[in-house]
């Protein structure tokens, strides 16, 4: 069977919009998926969200604390997050939950400001097919000098499933 020059042309011209329309996509997606941090804390290993708040420091001064009720930190359920910045002064605040080692999907959080460097929000941390998983939330505070972050890691467990030990 001959092939149609103009069915192909179509093809071409559907494959072309197509992948055009894919870049623009991305392009106003990745700043999203992938902000520009201009300051970053580092995570603390003996942070644990289940016993209670987890503080930060900044390199460049100001501290960022998180907290998350109720401490067990259930999968499917509501979870309330609290931010507190100390020596920062922030236009907008939001935790962004990542897995450590699987993708989860893009799930982040806005806060509400509550007053003097308090921002209160919910969030619902998905479950996973594993038993047990690890997660980063990063706490993003937009401010005069840019985005800063301050990561904070806790493990989730299914329903019915006890906390391995680390």
């Amino acid at each position: 069977m001959p092939l149609n020059p103009s069915r192909t042309f179509l093809w071409v011209i559907a494959i072309f919009l197509f992948a055009a329309l894919s870049g623009v996509a991305m392009i106003r997606v990745w700043p999203l998926l992938n902000p520009d941090v201009t300051e970053s804390a580092t995570a603390d290993s003996a942070c644990d969200l289940r016993a209670g708040p987890c503080t930060s420091s900044l390199p460049g001064g100001g501290r960022i604390s998180l907290s998350i009720t109720p401490q067990t930190i259930p999968v499917l359920k509501p979870l309330t997050l609290e931010v507190k910045l100390d020596g920062l002064d922030a236009g907008s605040v939001e935790v962004d939950f990542q897995g450590i080692d699987m993708n989860m999907g893009f799930n982040r959080s806005r806060l509400d400001p509550k007053g003097e460097g308090v921002y209160s929000g919910t969030a619902t941390i998905p479950v996973c097919i594993r038993d047990a998983m690890e997660w980063e939330a990063r706490v993003l505070a937009r401010t005069d000098k840019g985005l800063v972050a301050a990561p904070f890691r806790f493990i989730t467990v299914k329903p019915g499933m006890d906390l391995p030990n680390h």
